[in-house]
């Protein structure tokens, strides 16, 4: 059982991923000491400590993905596979020494602006807590969305979703089926196909699949990293800038990008002999428009002879069995649901009231999501969300935009202090420009254009997900807290 919350703090933080413990970290360097970081799992690391599927790894670069104030020397391969990540986040936690202020298996069940007292009311299952500042580090890869299909819930096997992947049963001699083709499903298709009996893998868009050109560090490196930080400052640089060219061609001229389609229907045609199955494995759409992936081992598995590709639509879900739209019933023991999660409807918006009283999800219900910056909601004072709408990136690494938010966030904070200022929150009209803007530059984009639907659209067809200008833009306009912006309340 977890400790009771305090009754009240100056800032409460929830979620214990990338975000929340960045925003503990650099709220204790600048001297905060009344701070409560709440978490509704039982350790550090969010998405990295959920996500613990066969062959879970980053498709980010490791150099990249760590925080710019905690460098690792010691990752073991160029892209870091789950346990490595998870293990970082432990030991960046501990070293901190903020971890006394966090309170895991606590979740947060509902948060509600009180405007008499200028604070935030939270009602957690530890208890309740007041704070004058709520931020939320919940990310947007939390809540697993499972599919609606006729009798799923009559499958009288295992059922489960990628991100709550059931460890505890064997899949050697089963008959598997796996929903989805996304970058979860591309790694534990070539995992559990080692095992299974046979793999039933179910598409409904075929993905662009890039060579994974990964290696392991040699311990030289590892060493040089060690004893000469700055070399690995400048490795960092390198694979951020190589990133960042991208850019372009995802914003504003798709033939930039054209290099990048034909190696990956080359890794394509290099793995796939059948040209029946190379045609179903071939996208239709522009390269972008979807989420990139990479791998050396998913179209090798698909061309095993016990692995199929079924790309026609699941009808219903019987006790034993997938049954398609051709009226093909294929008999199956377990079924992995790998279809991503709850990014435009994000869990926490239905839980945190500003204040009318309303919630962020009744707030966004018409028009998506939307936040001046991707940080901060007029009608929700003293409110700030890391990886808020319109801040998810498709080529290179969140923690980027995450300490990017994390800095502004920290100059708000200076900035109350200094001036003595009860509230902040956004103006409407600044808001409303800044959310005009991002959409106006997201209709030039592949991910608009290119002819696909993806997680990356709301139920309007509005993407309220990705930043569509350079992230060192981003940066750049996170710079300094802009208290020009927002009404203040003293």
């Amino acid at each position: 059982m977890s400790p009771q919350v305090p009754h009240a703090v100056d800032h409460l933080v929830i979620g214990a991923g990338f975000s929340g413990l960045g925003m503990a970290i650099k709220l204790q360097e600048d001297g905060e000491r009344d701070f409560l970081v709440v978490e509704q799992g039982s350790d550090v690391g969010g998405t990295w400590r959920d996500n613990t599927y066969p062959g879970a790894a980053c498709d980010v670069p490791s150099q990249l993905y760590s925080f710019s104030f905690a460098p690792n020397p010691d990752w073991s391969m160029s892209f870091s596979p789950q346990p490595e990540i998870l293990d970082y986040l432990r030991r960046v936690a501990a070293r901190s020494g903020v971890l006394d202020r966090f309170r895991f298996d606590t979740v947060v069940e509902d948060a509600r602006w009180d405007e008499d007292t200028q604070r935030w009311l939270v009602t957690t299952s530890a208890g309740q807590v007041n704070a004058r500042v709520l931020i939320s580090g919940t990310g947007a890869l939390m809540e697993p969305k499972l599919p609606e299909i006729n009798g799923i819930e009559t499958f009288q096997g295992e059922v489960f979703h990628s991100a709550r992947w059931n460890h505890d049963l064997d899949l050697t001699g089963k008959r598997v089926a796996v929903m989805g083709t996304g970058a979860s499903a591309i790694q534990i298709v070539p995992e559990i196909a080692k095992q299974v009996s046979h793999l039933d893998v179910y598409q409904r868009t075929a993905p662009y699949v890039l060579p994974r050109h990964d290696r392991h560090y040699t311990r030289f490196e590892r060493l040089l990293f060690k004893v000469a930080p700055a070399l690995q400052r400048v490795y960092r640089q390198a694979i951020y800038w190589g990133r960042e060219t991208y850019v372009p061609g995802f914003t504003r001229e798709p033939r930039l990008v054209l290099p990048a389609k034909r190696m990956a229907l080359r890794n394509l045609e290099r793995a796939i002999e059948d040209p029946d199955l190379r045609e179903r494995l071939t996208p239709d759409y522009a390269i972008g428009c979807k989420r990139i992936l990479m791998s050396n081992t998913y179209y090798p598995a698909l061309a095993q002879p016990h692995v199929d590709l079924v790309t026609g639509p699941i009808t219903k879900v019987t006790g034993d069995a997938i049954v398609t739209a051709d009226g093909v019933e294929r008999p199956i023991d377990v079924l992995v649901v790998a279809t991503g999660f709850h990014t435009t409807d994000l869990p926490i918006a239905h839980r945190v009231r500003g204040r009318e009283g309303r919630s962020l999800a009744e707030t966004w219900s018409t028009g998506g999501m939307a936040a001046y910056k991707g940080t901060t909601v007029h009608g929700f004072p003293n409110y700030f969300a890391i990886i808020g709408p319109n801040t998810g990136l498709g080529h290179s690494s969140m923690v980027f935009m995450i300490e990017s938010q994390v800095a502004y966030i920290r100059d708000a904070l200076r900035t109350m202090r200094a001036e003595g200022l009860a509230t902040v929150e956004p103006r409407l009209d600044v808001q409303e420009s800044w959310n005009a803007d991002v959409q106006r530059r997201m209709r030039r984009t592949v991910w608009n254009s290119g002819g696909c639907a993806s997680w990356y659209l709301d139920e309007h067809g509005r993407n309220t997900t990705l930043w569509p200008r350079a992230t060192f833009t981003f940066r750049r306009l996170l710079s300094r807290f802009d208290a020009e912006a927002y009404e203040v309340g003293a």
